[in-house]
């Protein structure tokens, strides 16, 4: 099968190296340099290093042409970019038969809208389309190391089918209809591995680590099922998976934002040094600010926007997290 995968970042090489083993693929860059890069070399040298890019995928900078050869596309933009490039898919005309896929994760900034509604808005209702989420890290992926991910869609018949399609031995993917449930995991437990990140900057322990995921998860699934999620969701790959991961690894950018900060660099140095998008940055803002509207509690989460977005210093939140009077823990 012919799939095209929008955007060369590290997400969207590494589902092409690992979907190149049983399909055509055709990977599209926005970036001359990074395609040519990828031509040249068979390495994209600045998203995803050390990996080799097999040469049976086509590198395209025609964003139409790859398009046009696509049985199923698959946006790996960040999510700042899905409604640009959902906008610029509209435009083309895509035939309502070709299925589309994205793996980014978040909050749209501003909005606070999650991607299926955006992806709705811009190319309406009849097109089938899946959210490819849970717990990976791009560079794992691109080296072959197992990983297991949910593909969630509103039709159960088409997520299942599709799942079984792009199924590996090495990438195992999971279906479920869970649409708003798998993203909002996949959103908010970026916000979290910040929290953990500061956490660990501040040498608080393994026992707060462990503390901050547990209570964190309790924040997603409130959050969650005020979404429209299951809660039963947040307890499988997309949920515990992807929180555990992100929070733990040190693969992760957005725990590596909580360690900078807690060490006292300023988010715009942090970013710099980065180079790459950390969506919990503008996640948190989005999630504080919708928690607060439903009236849906949150307390860690409210602590990280308060660091990136209100001046308060990583100790000052962790002082008033550890000030917070203790509930019953199911609350």
């Amino acid at each position: 099968m012919n799939l095209s995968v929008l955007a060369a970042g590290a997400w969207g090489t590494a589902l092409a190296i690992a979907f190149s083993e049983r399909h055509r693929v055709t990977l599209w860059a926005r970036e001359d340099d990074v395609a040519q890069t990828l031509r040249e070399t068979r390495e994209n040298r600045r998203f995803l290093p050390g990996h080799r890019v097999p040469e049976s995928i086509a590198i395209a900078t025609d964003f139409q042409a790859a398009v046009a050869s696509a049985e199923i596309l698959i946006i790996a933009v960040p999510l700042a970019g899905l409604r640009s490039t959902a906008r610029a898919l509209a435009a083309l005309d895509l035939p309502a038969a070709v299925p589309l896929l994205w793996v980014c994760k978040g909050l749209e900034a501003g909005s606070g809208k999650l991607p299926h509604t955006v992806i709705l808005e811009e190319l309406g209702a009849e097109r089938s389309c899946a959210a490819l989420s849970g717990p990976s890290f791009a560079d794992e992926v691109a080296a072959g190391k197992p990983t297991a991910l949910t593909l969630a869609a509103a039709n159960l018949d088409f997520a299942t089918a599709t799942a079984r399609l792009l199924h590996g031995p090495k990438l195992r993917i999971y279906a479920s209809d869970d649409l708003p449930g798998v993203e909002v995991g996949g959103a908010v437990k970026n916000v979290l591995a910040i929290a953990t990140g500061i956490s660990d900057g501040l040498g608080l322990g393994d026992n707060a680590r462990a503390a901050l995921i547990t209570r964190g998860l309790a924040e997603i699934a409130r959050f969650g099922q005020a979404c429209g999620g299951r809660r039963e969701t947040f307890m499988g790959l997309a949920g515990v998976g992807d929180l555990i991961l992100t929070c733990a690894g040190d693969l992760s950018r957005n725990r590596r934002v909580g360690l900078s900060l807690a060490a006292g660099k300023t988010l715009t140095q942090i970013l710099d040094e980065l180079g790459h998008v950390a969506e919990g940055v503008s996640t948190a803002r989005e999630v504080a600010q919708l928690a607060r509207a439903r009236g849906i509690e949150m307390p860690i989460t409210e602590a990280v926007d308060a660091v990136l977005h209100h001046g308060l210093s990583a100790t000052a939140a962790a002082e008033r997290l550890l000030a917070r009077d203790p509930k019953i823990e199911s609350a």
